[in-house]
């Protein structure tokens, strides 16, 4: 049976490169993107995590183009990075409707078809800082430590359908987001690095790819981040 794929966030970076990834694998990827659209001749779907209908809309679409999506990389995710004092409501409210409540309301939707289909995976996209912290991303730590509660919990309730749900959790990845970082913190944080560098988004890629066809995995948290989190 062919795999229906969509990944979320897919225009750029982490998404791009899983979507790419999985496409290679066979199976047929769909890109979730606010703008609709995303390169390299993805079909595209216009969604935004934030908002429920347009998950169910975009849900709707390439249930009726490709079919039932069964496996599902929930990637999509924002930074509003600055220390808590100074975070605003907006700040906070923000990242946790986009990283933590828009993961769990997708893994929502997809389960009417992955409960039909008799199986399916969710993999959200998580991050090392789970774990680990990192000053001046409260609001992103806790929507990433959430993922892991909600996975856990929704792996429990969906194991005997043949539904897996794990979390993938990359640290410091070549990308726009780290880009804009500095040269004295990219510096300081490569220090921490065990393996002493950045990731490419091709390495995250590789670990949706074996937790999309690791049978006997779900629940699990897979670090992605040259040990930068080990022992957390």
């Amino acid at each position: 049976m062919d795999t229906i794929a969509l990944v979320t966030g897919a225009n750029r970076g982490i998404g791009l490169a899983t979507a790419q990834r999985l496409r290679a694998d066979g199976c047929t990827v769909v890109a979730g993107t606010r703008s609709g659209e995303a390169p390299d001749g993805l079909p595209a779907v216009v969604l935004d995590v934030r908002d429920p209908q347009s998950i169910d809309r975009a849900f709707t679409e390439v249930e009726e183009r490709f079919g039932a999506v069964t496996l599902l990389v929930a990637n999509a995710g924002i930074t509003r990075d600055t220390l808590l004092m100074r975070m605003s409501d907006e700040d906070i409210d923000e990242v946790l409707q986009a990283n933590l409540a828009g993961s769990i309301r997708l893994a929502r939707r997809a389960m009417k078809g992955m409960i039909r289909a008799k199986g399916g995976c969710v993999i959200f996209m998580g991050s090392v800082v789970w774990a680990l912290g990192s000053s001046g991303q409260v609001n992103y730590a806790a929507s990433k430590a959430g993922l892991v509660g909600a996975a856990r919990s929704l792996a429990r309730e969906v194991g005997s359908r043949g539904i897996r749900v794990n979390v993938i959790a990359p640290g410091f990845v070549e990308t726009d987001m780290t880009a804009v970082l500095d040269d004295e913190t990219r510096s300081s944080i490569l220090t921490g690095i065990p393996l002493g560098r950045y990731a490419q988004a091709a390495e995250i890629a590789d670990a949706v790819s074996f937790l999309a066809h690791a049978s006997y995995i779900t629940g699990a948290v897979i670090p992605v981040d040259g040990g930068l989190g080990m022992g957390h």
